[in-house]
């Protein structure tokens, strides 16, 4: 456990968003070299990952508990917590679902979806950074902004990919199962949005 004088909120807001981007680039990985025979234990090694985010997060509560003079108010701390955990456990629920409903093949429509998530987490990421310096940062809107428009791209996939899956697939339990893993994919997208909408919230209040 770090010292007080070494502990930063906005660095331990950092260090959790890196397990975000390690859980992306862990399902986009995955499933790219999907292997049935694997996912039990590829499932496992996320959610190890998710554990380690949720040591992080307890590690900044903890924290909060003790702390007399929090450098931002004590409730957007622990809200933007929340919410890059919640980013984590989004992405860790893809695989979990895909192992629940034993699919046997990954759809091409699926790395479009992973690929974007890696590029939300790493936007967050980078606005994250420029978090503590958000009185002076001239990139941290431009992040925040970023993470917006791959929202809104998250949004279009979604549209397109339920579409083309009713539009093509007979099989009613293939049908249940795609549209639950599609869902699940734009809940990631949706999940960065609100980590970055908090950010925004948080720089309003304090300017």
């Amino acid at each position: 456990m770090k010292n007080n004088k070494d502990f930063s909120y906005f660095k331990a807001f950092v260090e959790l968003s890196n397990f975000s981007v390690k859980a992306a680039e862990f399902l986009n990985s995955t499933l790219k070299d999907f292997n049935v025979d694997t996912i039990e234990a590829k499932v496992k090694e996320m959610h190890s990952i998710e554990h380690s985010a949720d040591d992080e997060r307890h590690e900044i509560m903890n924290r909060l508990v003790k702390e007399f003079l929090p450098p931002i108010e004590r409730e957007d701390i622990i809200s933007l917590a929340d919410n890059i955990d919640t980013v984590i456990d989004s992405i860790e629920d893809v695989l979990i679902v895909i192992e629940m409903y034993d699919v046997q093949a990954i759809r091409p429509e699926i790395f479009k979806f992973t690929e974007l998530i890696i590029k939300c987490c790493n936007s967050l990421n980078s606005a994250l950074k420029e978090f503590e310096n958000f009185k002076k940062s001239k990139t941290l809107h431009d992040a925040i902004i970023e993470v917006n428009r791959l929202e809104e791209d998250g949004d279009q996939l979604y549209i397109s990919s339920m579409r083309s899956l009713f539009k093509n697939t007979k099989d009613p339990i293939d049908l249940m199962v795609y549209k639950e893993i599609y869902h699940l994919l734009e809940k990631c997208c949706d999940s960065c949005e609100d980590v970055a909408n908090d950010i925004e919230n948080i720089v309003m209040k304090n300017s």
